[in-house]
């Protein structure tokens, strides 16, 4: 009686070890690409910032 409660505890545990998760690290086999589409319009904004000066500076007589 003992021996078949052994036996089932035992089969538990195998069985619950056959369930475990298992987790593998590995490299990947091709490099990792960074696609980095930016868009760069601050060379834009500081031409018209100062083409904007030019044509308010007191010395343009607009004012």
């Amino acid at each position: 009686m003992y021996w078949s409660r052994g036996l089932l505890v035992l089969a538990a545990l195998f069985w619950l070890a056959g369930c475990a998760p298992t987790v593998k690290l590995q490299a990947p086999n091709e490099p990792i690409n960074i696609n980095l589409n930016v868009k760069i319009q601050h060379e834009i904004y500081v031409k018209v910032d100062k083409q904007l000066d030019e044509l308010f500076s007191e010395s343009s007589g607009l004012f």
